[in-house]
């Protein structure tokens, strides 16, 4: 080998750098254990929510200490920013995808056009968008130009319009205006990116993530340490659209009201019993009360007697019979806020109105505290639906307290803003109404005011703790959003489940490490050693490599990694068996060394690409923990390249410069597979009779058992739950199905364990679906749940010490779940594309690359069906997701893997030997040359899988299951599908004169 001493400066600096890079990583995990053991002494166990509060105390330190030098000069600031990034899966946190509305871009940018043609296209874009592979906009335009009629989007009462300005004229055509909206709405989605990155880089985590997906109005924003679903989903789905309302009177609101219950008589038909709720506290009002107060009404209200449509659902403020001006009208809980709008915007109850309701907005509250219970508003609002004042004179909001020391939000006005405001509160001083701010439809406060307010600013106060307050004043300050936004999927992992994630990633590391290592000594002895080393030396740049990117280090990522160390081991094994050929011919030691390098070279980039190849598919096709396994992947597969060739052949050369001996292999192998002669080609009848059962069996049961597909493909919610004792899943199931309709139980990893997987309410976008989810798991699984567990330990199970409840749950919308079906389909199909024609150009034979591709989709078929057979009954969640299409990739990566290590051996054949040989004793001959090289790395490679499906956690189970079938059923294949297919398609005899080109295709 040339160019040792380069080569060796080069290991060196390459191990240096890795070892710098995570140095980073030990040093913020010195200094957060530090913090995490002073939390503890500073906050007991006995604290209420001490789990939260020390989280608070140990973020405290760290901001106390984070410019403090640690070690040379480095600071736990500097340090942080450049560690390696561990996924959620392993620290615990949240990833969402977020949808921008292109529709809402597209009715502002129409000044929220009327015009029917546009709204008909728009809803049937909406829905067109559930199965189509086009972007809205596309199935926008498609929809506008079909529809009767000369419909032009350069009409004045569509885009030609003042917002557009000078960009659109009414002479344009539609193809003129299309690019124009394009760039518009292209210009809408980044600014509200930039928006959303100002509120997440004030939300308080470390190291979040914002980035556009594919789709290019989808956002994808991870948060490290966030489980609040209801927090992030503020954040994140606020538009930040701020108005400033008169309030209307309640004592003018309140008949109205009773007027809308005796229409609703009519209108809806009577609750069931269980249905009726009548609020509690505060906000219990009686019969009599309602009666003093609207005495003059002939309809008096008595639920219990009467069919009241309205108000079995909603309670007068009992204020109202002392104070008619307040602007609370009543309450209700949330639950039923929905009913009663919808109830409010019929059209026989709108036309009811009395002139001073004429163009009034029925608004609610925030909750108090715990509460559940929402306050009702009427807003003076003109035809139009304007406010009082508009929000956009915001210059700056602030967390901030009142003078009775509450949590405010304090905001300043700029530009016509000062003068606004104090002509709002003269006239509301004047009136004796109040002034109402509202937020993105929510009244966040009601206040009076005795006099005109003049100096540009004001104040919402209402029932906050201070993060509400923050999140508020963050929200305010970052800005308006464009278009309205909505969480189409996410994943919420509690930090307890994280480090779970950790130990045993780092155990089955441990294991299957350790393993390989001893089988490559046990098989090759020193030379083993050798190779051993250099795998050290491939797992330090890996992790070097993904700490000095910023990549993230997933679950499935160490995965990757293990299943790495497993193949790595491959390049070796080709070395040293093609090492001992060349010794077994007589050759010296050196030239042995020299030429086996040389001659496995080309087996090895061949296996390496066309994995490399289908790892590629996987990083370009898949999304968040997907990415991670294949990222590990591809570096992995780089540095395996460079430490078993470069790095193992050092170790060699510098052991034998001085005359020394050294035997690829050991006592107990040395002779083994040493006279293997097996005619393989004459068992491929029986192979093929074995095969086509098994995937005759396969198909059927895809197509009458099916495959268990998870919430990534067909949409819902699912949830990880762990109680005390072990749990019964059916019976469970039956409790869960009693409360959410639809659910399904399994057990998942240990018998304490279960994960719950529903569609209930998938449709739903409001904000309060989460909460009645949890609340229903909560009651349906409440007898096999701690007696003292409350429903908050329950949903932050993943936090406590006792680690009971929820420890991980995650949501797939509808559409989306449509879209990662289609991804993946398109990422099967075109990773076995990409390698077709990678086999065809490095061939040059179409037999060889239909040899590969029937070995590829004989083992995909295999792998599904043993997945359709026994999902029902095995101990471990083998749902068909993304993680499992990842499972699918790698299996055709080995599998090609290992055919192109037989090809390789068959073409060099060809070569050596020509037409003296018949085709099947070439073909014969190379399998047998290989069959040592085969079974080692499958063995090896199993050992891993192993390691990792038996110590990697019950995450991870079903991913490992697939592989480890995959392994197996792929080393048959390359075998008894691959070559038989390739030999079947070819000449069967010997070959003719290939003219002296060797590459040139058989006829």
């Amino acid at each position: 080998m040339q160019n040792k001493g380069l080569i060796r400066v080069f290991a060196i600096l390459f191990g240096l750098v890795s070892l710098y890079q995570l140095s980073f990583t030990y040093f913020t995990n010195q200094a957060e254990d530090k913090a995490a053991a002073f939390a503890e002494q500073q906050v007991p166990t006995t604290v209420p929510d001490y789990v939260d509060r020390r989280g608070e105390v140990a973020r405290q330190y760290l901001d106390s200490v984070g410019n403090d030098p640690i070690a040379l000069g480095i600071t736990y600031n500097d340090a942080k920013e450049k560690e390696l990034n561990k996924g959620l899966d392993l620290k615990g946190g949240m990833n969402a995808i977020l949808e921008i509305s292109v529709a809402d871009i597209l009715r502002g940018l129409s000044n929220n056009s009327t015009d029917p043609a546009f709204n008909q296209a728009l809803d049937q874009a909406a829905e067109a968008q559930k199965d189509s592979q086009n972007s809205f906009l596309d199935n926008f335009f498609d929809a506008f130009e079909a529809i009767p009629g000369d419909n032009k989007l350069a009409s004045p009462d569509i885009f030609a319009n003042t917002t557009l300005g000078e960009k659109v004229n009414f002479n344009m055509t539609n193809d003129e205006v299309k690019p124009i909206i394009r760039r518009e709405v292209e210009e809408s989605i980044k600014s509200a990116f930039e928006v959303l990155r100002n509120r997440i880089d004030k939300f308080g985590v470390t190291q979040p993530n914002i980035q556009r997906l594919d789709n290019r109005s989808r956002i994808l924003i991870e948060l490290p340490g966030a489980t609040d679903i209801e927090r992030v989903r503020f954040q994140l789905e606020s538009t930040a659209q701020l108005e400033f309302y008169k309030t209307v009177f309640a004592g003018e609101a309140a008949p109205y009201l009773i007027e809308v219950n005796t229409i609703l008589k009519d209108l809806v038909a009577p609750a069931e019993e269980e249905e009726v709720t009548e609020v509690q506290d505060s906000t219990e009002t009686t019969d009599d009360s309602i009666e003093e107060l609207l005495a003059s009404e002939e309809d008096t209200i008595s639920p219990a007697t009467q069919n009241n449509p309205l108000f079995e659902r909603f309670s007068f403020n009992p204020a109202l019979q002392q104070y008619g001006q307040i602007p609370v009208i009543g309450y209700a809980q949330i639950k039923d806020t929905a009913t009663i709008n919808s109830y409010l915007s019929k059209p026989e109850v709108v036309r009811a109105r009395p002139q001073s309701l004429r163009y009034a907005k029925f608004r609610w509250g925030t909750a108090e505290g715990e509460s559940d219970v929402l306050p009702l508003y009427a807003l003076q609002s003109d035809r139009a639906g304007n406010p009082a004042m508009d929000g956009d004179v915001v210059q700056d909001s602030r967390q901030q307290y009142t003078q009775m020391g509450q949590p405010s939000v304090g905001i300043d006005f700029e530009g016509q803003g000062p003068t606004q405001w104090a002509k709002l509160t003269g006239d509301v001083a004047a009136e004796g109404s109040a002034i109402a701010i509202v937020l993105d439809g929510t009244v966040y406060s009601a206040a009076t005011a005795k006099q005109e307010i003049k100096g540009g600013g004001t104040e919402i106060s209402g029932s906050f703790t201070v993060t509400e307050a923050q999140d508020l004043a963050n929200v305010l300050k970052a800005g308006k959003l464009p278009a309205s936004a909505k969480i189409i999927s996410y994943d919420v992992v509690g930090p307890s489940l994280g480090q779970e994630a950790i130990n045993s990633g780092l155990i089955s590391f441990v294991i299957a490490l350790l393993l390989v290592l001893l089988w490559m000594v046990f098989y090759y002895g020193k030379a083993g050693l050798f190779a051993d080393i250099a795998l050290a030396v491939n797992i330090l740049f890996i992790f070097g490599i993904l700490a000095g990117l910023g990549a993230v280090l997933t679950l499935p990522g160490i995965a990757g990694i293990v299943l790495t160390i497993g193949m790595s081991v491959d390049a070796n094994v080709l070395i040293f068996e093609r090492i001992k050929e060349e010794l077994a011919k007589g050759k010296s030691q050196k030239d042995a060394i020299k030429d086996g390098f040389n001659n496995a070279l080309s087996s090895i980039l061949d296996a390496n690409i066309t994995t490399f190849l289908t790892a590629l598919i996987l990083f370009l096709f898949g999304t968040g923990p997907i990415q991670g396994f294949a990222t590990t992947l591809m570096i992995g597969i780089g540095t395996s390249l460079f430490t078993a060739i470069f790095v193992t052949r050092l170790f060699i050369d510098g052991y034998g410069k001085n005359g020394k001996s050294l035997e690829f292999s050991t006592a107990a192998t040395r002779n083994l597979f040493a006279n293997f002669n097996k005619d393989f080609l004459a068992k491929r009848k029986i192979a093929y009779i074995v095969s086509g059962a098994l995937i005759v069996v396969s198909v059927i049961s895809l197509f009458t058992n099916s495959l268990d597909q998870g919430v990534d493909f067909v949409g819902g919610r699912n949830y990880t739950v762990r109680f005390e004792q072990p749990v019964n899943a059916t019976e469970a199931e039956q409790s869960l199905v009693a409360e959410l309709e639809s659910a399904q139980a399994k057990t998942y990893g240990e018998a304490n364990q279960l994960k719950i997987t529903t569609k209930y309410r998938i449709e739903e976008e409001t904000s309060d679906v989460d909460d009645d989810i949890q609340q229903k798991l909560y009651t349906a699984l409440k007898s096999y749940l701690p007696a003292d567990l409350t429903l908050e330990q329950f949903v932050k199970g993943g936090s406590s010490d006792a680690k009971i409840g929820i420890l991980e749950y995650n949501k797939v919308g509808p559409t989306i779940a449509d879209d990662i079906k289609r991804d993946s389909f398109w990422a099967v199909l075109g990773s076995l594309v990409v390698v077709f024609l990678y086999i065809l150009l490095r061939f040059r034979r179409w037999q060889f690359s239909l040899g590969a591709v029937a070995a590829v989709f004989h083992d995909v078929l295999i792998v599904l069906g043993i997945f359709s057979l026994t999902y029902k009954f095995m101990p471990f969640n083998m749902e068909i997701d993304q993680s499992f299409i990842a499972a699918i990739l790698t299996v055709i990566g080995y599998s090609l893997n290992d055919t192109v290590v037989v090809f390789d051996r068959i073409r060099e054949f060809m070569k050596e030997y020509g037409p003296s040989r018949k085709m099947d004793v070439i073909i014969n001959q190379a399998i047998n040359s290989t069959i040592s090289r085969t079974l080692n790395t499958s063995m090896t490679t199993l050992i891993v899988l192993l390691a990792i499906f038996i110590f990697g956690g019950a995450s991870i189970m079903g991913f490992m299951f697939a592989l480890i079938v995959g392994v197996v059923v792929g080393t048959y294949s390359s075998i008894f599908i691959a070559t038989p297919v390739m030999f079947d398609t070819i000449q069967k005899k010997a070959l003719k004169p290939e003219k002296q080109k060797e590459e040139e295709p058989v006829a």
